[in-house]
């Protein structure tokens, strides 16, 4: 049976259960706050390969569908076949069988790459830690002996730094020793959760295919269910705004990942050609942070140029070119590339973009940074549904530039503007002028009057 949300005894039956369903809600979660939070993270464990699969199929699906669109029918086609759907099992396992062989050859490229340059890069950096720290003191000595004050006060703060540092060392040293069997038991279990985590993964992969091979199912059973529980226009809005969802989310992860793979090319073309310390390993860093929104930039920028710096200290103008290097391409990914790849994706002002970044990343970190943009984005767009449709109803205009000089609205539904600068320069003119224009014509008929009276 449908339910019909313009009954209003049903809105308010339904207004009333949905109070006393979250005073209860609301009186549990906080006395029994702890153990629902961990009933909730054990339910999430139990059904985390059921996540893990679908988000995976739901990530792979525009590869999937772009192999079967644009290249096995159109070759279907060109064979002259006339019946498509005879075709369609098979053609859905190629191209299943063609995204996993381009994803599992994409990461073993990365591996690959991380293992060849980035791996040789980060032991070399340790192995030559020491020399590098040596660069800085005698570079730092240099500077201050030049100033006998910088030169105390520097003194003074490195010997108090390094006298914290031996004191942190020692304290590290003796808890490790002294908690030797604890720290191995907590290197067990956390070996343990990560084997788990590993092997959640590998059966989400698995279940991604099976999604994949039933993508249009899931989806037909999720429209009846939607149109079995709601009025047809109630079900068509949530069509429509789970579309909407869909298309923020995928167009914005996917193209924020092709403009990041793409930068960290770029940066590795330019820093090779400028022969910066450690070129695979700045890009890998520049093109990874490059997936968070804003700040991913210098996220990654700022310490390949302090590593940068450190590594060649005899010559700081490499860190210069680096740092004119990188703000061109940032500048050349913020206006042309992300705009062309991105589009118009969240339809989010800037203002709005740093908010959600600086929210989500508080309460979820990285991973908030990273989807809190298409979030918010979805949030944006609702509210503002909402408050248009809320608007019509009352007859009144929904375009925000007829809001800019607004002062009210009257009772017709016209709406009053307010006096900009120029008018009330205007009508301060015109008042100065109507009271020197009136004070002459009470002195004349003043000065007439008497004249009068003399006669």
């Amino acid at each position: 049976m449908k339910i019909k949300f313009n009954n209003k005894y049903i809105k308010w039956g339904f207004t009333a259960f949905m109070v006393i369903a979250c005073s209860i809600l609301f009186g549990y979660i906080t006395f029994n706050g702890k153990e629902l939070l961990s009933n909730i993270s054990n339910l999430f464990s139990l059904f985390l390969p059921v996540f893990v699969g679908f988000i995976v199929a739901y990530l792979l699906t525009p590869i999937v569908n772009l192999i079967e669109n644009k290249i096995l029918y159109p070759i279907i086609l060109k064979c002259k076949a006339k019946d498509l759907t005879k075709h369609k099992k098979w053609v859905r396992a190629v191209s299943i069988l063609f995204t996993y062989i381009f994803v599992f050859l994409l990461i073993y490229s990365i591996i690959a790459m991380m293992i060849s340059q980035i791996v040789p890069s980060i032991q070399n950096i340790i192995m030559n830690f020491d020399g590098y720290v040596k660069n800085v003191t005698s570079w730092l000595n240099n500077l201050t002996l030049k100033n006998d004050e910088l030169y105390g006060t520097f003194a003074t703060v490195f010997t108090k730094l390094m006298v914290e540092l031996d004191k942190w060392l020692t304290d590290t040293v003796n808890l490790i020793l002294n908690s030797f069997g604890e720290f191995i038991k907590t290197f067990s279990l956390s070996l343990i959760n990560t084997l788990g985590v590993l092997w959640d993964v590998i059966i989400g992969f698995v279940i991604s295919v099976y999604v994949l091979a039933s993508k249009e199912t899931f989806i037909s059973q999720s429209k009846k269910i939607i149109y079995a529980l709601f009025e047809r226009n109630y079900a068509n809005q949530v069509l429509d705004s789970l579309r909407f969802t869909h298309k923020t989310f995928i167009g914005f992860i996917s193209g924020k990942i092709i403009d990041s793979l793409i930068i960290g090319i770029l940066c590795f073309i330019g820093t090779s050609i400028l022969q910066t310390p450690y070129a695979a390993l700045v890009s890998v860093i520049v093109g990874i942070t490059n997936v968070i929104p804003f700040f991913g930039p210098y996220l990654g920028a700022i310490p390949s140029a302090i590593l940068i710096l450190i590594v060649d200290l005899q010559n700081p103008l490499n860190c210069v070119y680096f740092c004119i290097f990188i703000l061109a391409l940032q500048q050349f990914d913020g206006n042309i590339l992300g705009p062309y790849i991105l589009g118009d994706s969240t339809g989010l002002s800037g203002f709005w973009v740093i908010f959600s970044i600086t929210i989500f990343g508080a309460i979820f970190g990285i991973p908030g940074m990273i989807i809190g943009v298409p979030t918010f984005a979805v949030l944006y767009a609702g509210i503002k549904a909402l408050i248009n449709s809320s608007l019509k109803k009352k007859e009144l205009p929904i375009e925000t530039t007829l809001y800019y000089s607004l002062d009210s609205i009257n009772e017709e539904g016209s709406i009053v503007k307010m006096e900009t600068v120029e008018e009330k320069k205007n009508s301060i003119k015109d008042i100065k002028k109507t009271n020197i224009f009136s004070k002459i014509w009470l002195w004349i008929k003043n000065l007439f009057t008497k004249f009068k009276k003399k006669k």
